[in-house]
């Protein structure tokens, strides 16, 4: 998009901003439609000259439009992490939870038509403009977050544990491929894991996905189609003793997953449990009794939603931990059978950084 066509836009936002804002005290129409309708336009020219942007009118051939915009950033974020924005800056929540402060000024629901109070919640899918002379916060709340930001926004990162840097390891490793969600690399992080999430991803981490795609048969469950490959996920699994479905009939593949289920997945990959066990109401008791969870991991784990964001944090950290024979750790075994490289473990592993829960 070309520079006259950047500020049209932004000028008709300010421009409908203003026929809301009349009866706000806090941003008044002749402010809108005089005074910050100047300011922005000679801010959007000053953004737009340093960052030597060209007219879409100066690149017939289509330069302009394959040069990566420095209005528009999109970015994975974890708690507690700020995005810093000042005025004309503009911010999107699109998945997770945020929250934003400014000590003066207006920060404006520019989807609502409403000026949102320090310390309000962000709605997903809006978008938020930073009003003249205010220099807003936007402080993730959530486990992790996507965030499109236009404008000059900077960043200010937290100490949190960093579950898209462990989703990253895992995508290195070839353990953890996403979704077809257009934004946030495809990991969506922020919702829930299904039933047949979490089966894929144990039968990964065992490392026979190979074998699991190249598996033939019928299983006797009716909610999984035959022929897909859904269905060689579940009947390998099945058939060797992994997973006994919902029940004798069900499987229940698009059900959510909860943090004992997937604790207990991950105990048979490691030699400590097997599909005759039961009982997974103490799976995370077990799991620090094997050190494969912290006992602030587990503490963690048994409070709030279980989310994609945890089955990665608790598959990159099993890969870690020794399995039950005590002769390597799960890692070590997966690089011994092929599943990735030693490199590719240790690229893995420069990616996350911190402390463990």
């Amino acid at each position: 998009m070309g520079k006259k066509a950047v500020l049209f836009l932004l000028l008709c936002l300010a421009l409908t901003l203003g026929a809301f804002a009349a009866g706000d005290p806090l941003v008044s129409l002749s402010y809108l439609t005089g005074g910050y309708q100047r300011d922005l336009e000679a801010e959007i020219d000053r953004r737009l000259d340093a960052a030597a942007l060209p007219d879409a009118s100066q690149d017939a051939g289509g330069g302009a439009s394959s040069a990566a915009s420095p209005f528009w950033k999109e970015s994975r974020l974890k708690r507690a992490d700020l995005l810093l924005g000042s005025t004309g800056d503009s911010v999107l929540l699109l998945a997770g939870s945020a929250e934003v402060t400014y000590p003066f000024g207006a920060v404006v629901d520019a989807t609502s038509g409403a000026v949102v109070p320090s310390g309000a919640s962000l709605a997903p899918n809006h978008r938020y403009l930073v009003a003249e002379d205010t220099a807003a916060s936007f402080t993730v709340t959530s486990k992790t977050a996507v965030v499109d930001c236009q404008g000059g926004c900077t960043f200010a990162y937290s100490g949190e544990a960093d579950y898209n840097a462990m989703a990253s390891a895992l995508k290195t490793l070839g353990l953890f491929r996403g979704s077809f969600t257009g934004y946030g690399q495809g990991f969506d992080l922020e919702v829930a894991p299904t039933r047949l999430q979490a089966l894929i991803m144990f039968i990964r981490v065992l490392g026979e996905e190979e074998e699991a795609l190249a598996w033939e048969g019928s299983t006797p469950f009716e909610d999984i189609q035959p022929g897909t490959q859904a269905a060689q996920y579940v009947g390998y699994a099945y058939e060797r003793g992994y997973t006994n479905g919902y029940s004798a009939t069900q499987f229940r593949p698009s059900a959510a997953v909860n943090a004992y289920q997937y604790t207990e997945f991950l105990l048979r990959a490691m030699g400590y449990s097997n599909a005759d066990n039961t009982v997974l109401s103490d799976a995370l008791l077990r799991a620090r009794d094997a050190d494969l969870l912290t006992p602030g991991e587990a503490a963690a784990l048994e409070q709030g939603p279980f989310l994609r964001a945890d089955l990665a944090y608790l598959s990159y950290y099993t890969l870690d931990t020794l399995l039950a024979d005590g002769r390597q750790t799960l890692a070590e075994s997966l690089i011994e059978r092929g599943a990735f490289s030693l490199r590719d473990w240790e690229d893995a592993s420069a990616q996350v950084t911190g402390w463990r829960l």
